[in-house]
């Protein structure tokens, strides 16, 4: 598969002329129709709805266009459901999934009438503690340990991840909860991530429904949910073939006709949270090459850096990079393309084959629209650039303004250094002059 960008040297050209590089954008059309196929690929089920994983993106532009295509949010933390409530998505239409909470996150997230999904089995006694009472609806994160595989193949460990209640936990749990005077349940699980492969959701789901039916008849709890979490990745090299959602949505219904069903639970929705398959594939990094050097090897040096995009620092993570203007030109030139921080791990790739780059070039480093910019950081006292968004009819919007060195300066209380700066410098110009 050759990955194209969805922007070209010339439409950045004009970008450029209001907002200068390093910028991310987002591609509104692609976003849409992503959206739309999820929702038709598990329309079979009355209840289904996907939580957009605010953690991906948590831009409100970017939340309000899937909010628009019937989607809630998935929120892990204060400002993330103060961001979700500041868009429209409120009540039931969040789910509050997190981890070593503190208290003003659950009391926030019961007074936005959010479903909390509790983490541990001691949580339930804390969130009592919290609130002073426990919601009609709770829903509980299940941990199997050991390995997840799908055949032979080792996806992830979900023994060596700190969430969720075991097996014996989820038994104990729902007869505390239902002793509580809890009504309604949820089943949640997240066991492997960024997969490329139709058969994890199919697979996670046969031991989800399989444990709501022994929930069910051993504790008497009613099951109104099963939420399969996130885990459907994206194919960030171009050599790996992208899920189809609808073969997914039609794996998980089989199961779902396989087990549920014959126990009387056709009445059960089915929940999903993605980010990075909702968004990942809609953003660019667009940056430009600004340095060239050649020693021990051939470095394109770009005004963008790790602050701006950490996976690739942080996991060695593959981001296709396209030179914009080059996409029919022959990869024969083999370079890492660097940023400025003062780390040797600021590199947005390493050995990658590209067309010879030249300083002026533009760089679409791709698939950062989801954990792109939202771990972004300050180190070295580079500021967080700009989000911009390609509508659908072409025009392009600021969603986010890039940081300014006042920004920077801002939480330093009491002490006014951007002030004392540009004084100091309006001071020598003057006496220049």
């Amino acid at each position: 598969m050759k990955k194209r960008a969805f922007v070209t040297r010339e439409l950045i050209e004009e970008v450029v002329k209001t907002y200068p590089t390093p910028f991310h954008i987002y591609d509104e059309r692609g976003i849409r129709e992503n959206a739309r196929a999820l929702q038709e690929a598990f329309s079979w089920n009355r209840g289904y709805k996907e939580f957009f994983a605010v953690k991906a993106s948590p831009n409100p532009f970017l939340m309000g266009i899937l909010k628009e295509q019937g989607c809630g949010c998935d929120c892990s933390s204060c400002t993330e459901l103060m961001l979700s409530s500041a868009v429209g998505v409120r009540g039931e239409d969040i789910m509050f999934s997190s981890n070593d909470t503190p208290a003003e996150e659950f009391r926030l997230a019961a007074e936005l009438g959010a479903t909390i999904n509790l983490d541990d089995i001691s949580h339930i006694e804390f969130l009592e503690g919290t609130l002073g009472y426990l919601p009609r609806t709770l829903s509980c994160r299940f941990n199997p340990g050991g390995t997840f595989a799908l055949g032979t193949d080792i996806m992830d460990n979900p023994g060596d991840a700190k969430y969720g209640f075991t097996r014996e936990q989820m038994f104990e749990g729902f007869c505390m909860l239902r002793e509580k005077g809890v009504e309604h349940f949820g089943i949640h699980a997240f066991l492997a991530s960024n997969t490329v492969t139709n058969e994890y959701y199919p697979t996670l789901a046969r031991q989800l429904f399989e444990l709501a039916v022994e929930l069910s008849r051993q504790t008497g709890a009613h099951i109104a949910f099963v939420n399969l979490s996130g885990g459907i990745g994206i194919p960030y090299h171009p050599d790996q073939t992208p899920n189809d959602i609808r073969a997914i949505g039609e794996g998980v219904r089989k199961v779902y006709q396989e087990v549920l069903e014959p126990a009387g639970m056709g009445d059960v929705a089915v929940y999903t949270e993605l980010g990075r398959f909702m968004t990942g594939p809609y953003g660019h990094l667009v940056t430009e090459a600004i340095h060239q050097k050649h020693t021990h090897k051939d470095y394109v040096g770009v005004d963008a850096c790790a602050v701006n995009l950490m996976r690739p620092a942080m996991y060695g993570a593959y981001h296709h990079i396209t030179v914009l203007g080059k996409e029919d030109m022959p990869c024969d030139h083999k370079y890492d393309v660097v940023g400025s921080l003062c780390e040797n791990n600021d590199k947005f790739a390493i050995d990658r084959m590209l067309p010879e780059v030249q300083v002026g070039d533009y760089l679409a480093i791709h698939d950062t629209g989801a954990h792109g910019f939202s771990m972004g950081y300050n180190y070295n006292g580079k500021l967080r650039s700009a989000e911009l968004l390609l509508r659908e009819d072409g025009s392009v919007q600021l969603i986010r303004r890039a940081e300014t060195p006042r920004d920077y300066f801002a939480t330093l209380d009491g002490f006014e250094v951007y002030e004392k700066i540009f004084s100091q410098k309006a001071q020598e110009q003057s006496g220049r002059g």
